[in-house]
């Protein structure tokens, strides 16, 4: 495995869409009983689903630990791979690789691949103070990891940033929000100029659309990108809303409606934005919040906590849409419709009981890492 100099930009690198091909999707498998209830038996049931509904349209890897590795094994369909890998939590958006591609090799290049991943540095959403727990020394590796089982070159940087923090159209436009990569918790030395500059040579982006705040709620993370809004295909964007003036997402879903539809994009388009409303509100029960062990290793969940959910926490595979349901009918069943809508030519499929995901903080997007396919994949000799 490469360790790659330079940035990804300088060997002609940018990172791609979503909907652009994979090679496959990475997920961690859940363990922490700090995290998820019942000794993650429930949120594994899920994981297991969402890697099942994913491994229709693409290759799957799962990484479990060398304790969860034969119960990951037991649980998953023959055709997933199961890889023993150690880590803290499973939320390989965050601690996995950002993968990123070329269409043909520089003549200056020395890496002779068309693919490489960008190993971020990570502090657990908010470092020993702030954080969701306050050991992340195997999380660290995940990202070396996968890279060197692929064979990958490795891209590595010192800034804090997780995956869901960044969306991209893959045509030179990024998503983010002030309230996660402002945070005084991630890169305080770092201004507003000097994280776009890092991004444009590592993501090969140009144009940023900053949103003030991320999901009402979606206090872990420190408001991601990716519960608020995505991009659905180059100029169309998928908001996070309510009609509900009274609720407090109802201000941030407005507030971001206006920034969206007053930028222009890298290619100079206006943007739409295709309203997804939220669910519930939904709220922690005393029930789930009892599942939990919390002796103070982990952020500790609450009976009474809303949940961060969102239906644009959806994962786009190879011809298929994997969203999460929350045992909210009538929003369930318009997501469906909203995102069958703006993805004709995919499968919609809902993963039920999602709410066992965003009970510990995240949901579908969260927990995958897409792996894009290498473009022109045989390469001889660099060129």
């Amino acid at each position: 495995m490469e360790e790659a100099r330079e940035s990804p930009a300088d060997h002609g690198f940018y990172m791609p869409a979503e909907w652009e091909t994979h090679a496959q999707t990475w997920i961690g498998w859940p363990e922490r009983q700090d995290n998820w209830r019942h000794n993650a038996i429930p949120a594994q049931r899920v994981f297991a689903d969402v890697a099942k509904a994913i491994s229709k349209f693409e290759p799957v890897t799962v990484c479990a630990s060398s304790a969860q590795w034969e119960n990951a094994r037991k649980q998953l369909p023959e055709d997933v791979r199961v890889v023993e890998m150690s880590m803290n939590d499973s939320w390989f958006r965050d601690s996995g690789p950002t993968f990123v591609v070329r269409k043909r090799p520089l003549k200056l290049s020395s890496l002779n691949r068309n693919i490489a991943g960008i190993d971020w540095n990570f502090n657990a959403w908010g470092g020993a103070d702030e954080g969701c727990y306050s050991d992340w020394s195997h999380d660290l590796l995940v990202s070396k990891k996968i890279l060197a089982v692929e064979r990958i070159p490795r891209f590595q940087h010192s800034m804090i940033l997780e995956g869901g923090s960044i969306h991209v159209d893959g045509e030179g436009t990024c998503l983010v929000t002030e309230e996660c990569l402002l945070n005084k918790n991630r890169n305080p030395h770092m201004s507003k100029e000097q994280i776009e500059e890092e991004l444009r040579k590592y993501l090969g982006v140009q144009t940023f659309i900053w949103l003030p705040r991320g999901l009402y709620g979606d206090d872990d993370t420190n408001g991601h990108i990716d519960n608020m809004c995505c991009f659905a295909k180059p100029g169309v964007v998928l908001l996070s809303w309510t009609d509900d003036e009274t609720d407090p997402q109802y201000e941030r879903s407005v507030e971001a409606l206006s920034v969206i539809s007053n930028s222009i994009d890298a290619r100079g388009r206006n943007i739409q934005v295709v309203k997804l409303h939220v669910p519930g509100p939904l709220y922690m029960t005393e029930e789930e919040a009892c599942g939990i062990i919390q002796e103070g290793e982990a952020k500790p969940r609450l009976a009474g906590t809303r949940l961060a959910a969102s239906y644009v926490n959806f994962y786009i595979a190879n011809g298929g849409i994997i969203a999460p349901q929350f045992g909210d009918a009538e929003r369930d069943k318009e997501a469906i419709r909203v995102l069958s809508e703006t993805y004709p030519h995919h499968s919609v499929v809902g993963i039920e009981n999602a709410r066992e995901i965003v009970l510990a903080g995240g949901n579908i997007h969260c927990i995958t890492q897409q792996q894009p396919a290498e473009p022109n994949s045989v390469i001889e000799n660099g060129h």
